[in-house]
């Protein structure tokens, strides 16, 4: 017995069998748009308006939201984390994979099963030789025994296997952060495109006050003579349309406002919600870029399809394994007797051990198939992999010129709002000395409107972009990391 545990445990150490898994080698690049960028972007001098500047090798901060500026997006960020579904099922999702491996690694130990038979049974004694020393035909039989099995891992299966699933779990940990940043991500744009809409709807509220004010105007100068008809008709067209307007303001507030319940964990009838303003939030200033080919190790999604390369090249070793032959161990010890009395008495034991080494001759090809099937899902998995790695830079490139742009949209936009309320303003002062026509208000009033929504769509677009580079870059998933209990 002891020089079979001997030949077990040096059976045990023998090398896996299939490739070994490397970490890909990450990108050689020094920045990550084809053009190098301006030490900062252009400014405006309206709320949100303030020169973003681009900090290369400077991580990007942790609870990247709380940049910000606003107590109400914190909470609801908070309550997201705590409370959505998504995360719930994702952090389920890497407990089953750590309990999966916990599982597989029982099979580097033998394996142990206690038994205990009774019967009672009578032989034929005029046919058969008794079976019992004393000649007796009828009798109880009690056995007790112990029996331990072992396959050695002699071609690593165990091991690669293992391996593949912690690879497996790794995935699932980083899909864990990929929901983190997803969540957070989605909250803060929500939060945001829900004070854009609420200010929308306001500014375009007001207007259609100003043009129904204008409509009245206009109909006590139809009663007094003054004016034609047809300005009062052309002036009630432009209000209707401008009333349009808001009904699909309005359905995309509260279509925003239930995505935000749902983000949060709420049910959209029990959700109150925050009422956040634009004017509430502050424009993050400092950007921090990191190391451009660092973002491989931040970004999880990347992070995750190099857990399932892993995973996929032990799988090819596992296919390998396969191939080879296989060894298994064997041993019984125990007792049998015909009182319970008599068990372990001498005479009444017996053991056993034994050896088995089989290989597979001929399965209609099934193992060298699923050889071939693990290469092929290798491969697949290597593409994957270099595909999140090109999205991951493509997102950060498309976050970056967003912001670059968005600083000139946003100065262009402030300069049409200026020049709308400037010509506004004299239109009305015309239409009182009597020199242009109401038809002239209506477009200027139209124009201003517009202007003004631009502004508004200008501002929320810098903060959302903003958010959309902290995602692009990984967002507050620290690099490396291996704690896997950790919230964001």
């Amino acid at each position: 017995m002891r020089r079979a545990a001997v030949w077990c445990a040096a059976l045990g150490l023998c090398a896996c069998v299939g490739p070994s898994f490397h970490r890909p080698a990450p990108p050689q690049v020094d920045r990550f748009t084809a053009e190098a960028l301006p030490p900062e972007t252009a400014s405006a001098k309206v709320p949100g308006g303030a020169a973003q500047r681009f900090l290369m090798e400077q991580d990007v901060p942790r609870d990247w939201w709380t940049r910000f500026g606003s107590e109400e997006l914190d909470d609801l960020v908070s309550h997201a984390l705590s409370a959505n579904p998504s995360v719930q099922a994702a952090s389920a999702a890497l407990r089953q994979a750590e309990e999966n491996i916990a599982a597989q690694r029982g099979s580097y130990y033998p394996a142990t099963q206690a038994k205990f038979d009774a019967s009672r049974q009578r032989n034929a004694v005029g046919v058969l030789s008794p079976s019992l020393a004393s000649g007796t035909a009828l009798y109880n039989l009690y056995t007790p025994q112990v029996t331990v099995s072992y396959v050695p891992d002699v071609f690593g299966t165990n091991h690669r296997q293992v391996e593949s699933l912690a690879a497996l779990a790794e995935t699932d940990r980083f899909q864990l952060d990929a929901t983190y940043l997803t969540l957070t991500a989605n909250v803060v744009t929500a939060a945001i495109g829900e004070a854009s809409l609420r200010a929308q709807i306001a500014v375009t509220e007001h207007v259609v006050e100003l043009e129904r004010q204008s409509l009245s105007v206009l109909r006590r100068e139809v009663e007094l003579g003054a004016i034609a008809e047809g300005d009062v008709y052309a002036q009630d067209a432009a209000l209707a349309q401008l009333e349009s307007t808001l009904p699909p303001l309005r359905r995309q507030l509260q279509s925003t406002h239930d995505s935000l319940a749902v983000l949060t964990g709420h049910l959209p009838a029990d959700f109150n919600g925050l009422l956040l303003e634009l004017d509430q939030l502050v424009l993050p200033t400092d950007l921090p870029l990191g190391i451009p080919s660092q973002l491989v190790t931040r970004r999880p999604d990347v992070r995750a399809a190099e857990a399932q390369l892993h995973a996929a090249t032990a799988q090819v070793g596992v296919a390998i394994a396969n191939l080879l032959p296989q060894v298994s161990i064997t041993g019984d010890i125990g007792s049998s007797a015909t009182a319970l009395g008599d068990l372990f008495k001498v005479g009444t034991g017996f053991w056993s051990v034994g050896a088995a080494l089989s290989q597979t001759l001929f399965e209609g090809g099934t193992l060298i198939h699923r050889k071939r099937a693990a290469d092929a899902a290798l491969d697949q998995a290597g593409a994957l992999y270099r595909s999140a790695v090109l999205t991951a830079f493509q997102n950060v490139a498309d976050a970056l010129h967003a912001l670059d742009t968005d600083a000139d949209a946003l100065n262009a936009a402030d300069h049409a709002a200026s020049a709308s309320q400037k010509s506004l303003d004299v239109v009305r002062h015309q239409l009182e000395l009597g020199s242009v026509s109401y038809l002239a208000l209506v477009n200027a009033e139209q124009t201003y409107q517009q202007a003004m929504i631009s502004l508004i769509q200008a501002r929320a677009n810098r903060y959302v972009d903003t958010a959309a580079l902290f995602q692009a870059l990984g967002g507050s998933v620290t690099p490396l990391s291996t704690d896997t209990s950790r919230m964001h």
